[in-house]
């Protein structure tokens, strides 16, 4: 993998650009619907990348962030801070602050982040930290650092989101369970979708959310996720197929805990670029009732981002 080098802001080779011209979805999100996953990249101009970045993404703005929104029919976002940033906030916060409210934020600390730091990142909208246990985009953090970071900022009320990849779960449980904060899942720890959705590795992730009541899930990027990739079949409507039976099985399973984003503008994408208009068609696939697609859409994340007005 390319990797530019500290000033350089060329697009790692053979990533693909954000398609610039999603559909408008055939599925009409609830009022004050929420995209809980999406990010912001620069401009690399204004906001430089991080020099131990693994990649170098294209820039994605607020301003095009907050028309996506827009288009597809959310009222608001969770924008979380992405590697190509390592821990240097400072596009996540200005576009928090440039959403009149409408925005909250996932961000990356280190251990030497100071209070004072922590209060301004709150005060802008900040609710979670990242915790990145994904190999091929980060570098090993030691479990104590995460472990004295999650006690620091809980006492601010915030969560912790982690990113895993499934056949690390068994390794990282102990850790993840110490935890002393409401724990968030992206996208159901990505499991091998090739696999059978009752098969052991995905029965691990159900029961660690099962005997874990602080463990939520993001049933979020399809587009990562799928083998099947997404066309449709003929005669079927819905794209990602191979995708739904897992997110189902968590929207059911717990309708309360679980959360939905777009994961714009889709970093590190190689194969395809997905349409945003058809990631908003996927949820009525595993959200399948209108009370489902509110508690997912507009409960839930009202009520772990803004609870002071859920």
């Amino acid at each position: 993998m390319t990797q530019a080098t500290t000033g350089d802001f060329t697009k790692t080779p053979g990533w693909l650009d954000w398609y610039t011209g999603p559909s408008k979805p055939r599925f009409t999100v609830p009022a004050g619907a929420v995209d809980a996953h999406c990010h912001v990249f620069g401009p690399g101009a204004e906001f430089p990348y991080a020099p131990e970045r693994k990649y170098t993404p294209c820039d994605a703005s607020k301003h095009q962030l907050f028309a996506l929104r827009d288009h597809l029919g959310f009222a608001r976002n969770v924008i979380v801070q992405a590697t190509c940033h390592g821990a240097d906030n400072r596009a996540l916060v200005d576009a928090l602050k440039s959403s009149a409210g409408r925005a909250r934020g996932v961000a990356t600390v280190k251990r030497s982040v100071s209070d004072e730091d922590v209060q301004a990142m709150h005060d802008a909208g900040v609710r979670g930290v990242r915790f990145n246990f994904v190999k091929r985009l980060v570098d090993f953090t030691p479990k104590d650092e995460l472990m004295e970071i999650a006690t620091r900022i809980a006492k601010w009320g915030w969560h912790v989101v982690i990113y895993f990849e499934a056949v690390d779960l068994p390794e990282l449980w102990d850790f993840f369970t110490a935890l002393p904060t409401t724990v968030v899942v992206d996208h159901m720890g990505r499991p091998d979708v090739s696999l059978p959705v009752d098969g052991p590795q995905f029965a691990l992730f159900q029961k660690f959310m099962r005997e874990h009541a602080n463990v939520w899930s993001k049933v979020s990027c399809p587009e990562r996720l799928s083998v099947a990739g997404p066309k449709a079949l003929a005669g079927e409507q819905n794209a990602y197929r191979d995708v739904i039976p897992f997110a189902r099985a968590i929207v059911e399973e717990f309708p309360d805990r679980v959360l939905w984003g777009t994961d714009w503008p889709h970093p590190n994408l190689k194969d395809h670029m997905p349409d945003d208009g058809l990631l908003v068609d996927f949820i009525p696939h595993i959200a399948t009732t209108a009370e489902l697609q509110h508690k997912l859409l507009v409960d839930n994340p009202m009520r772990l981002y803004w609870p002071e007005e859920s």
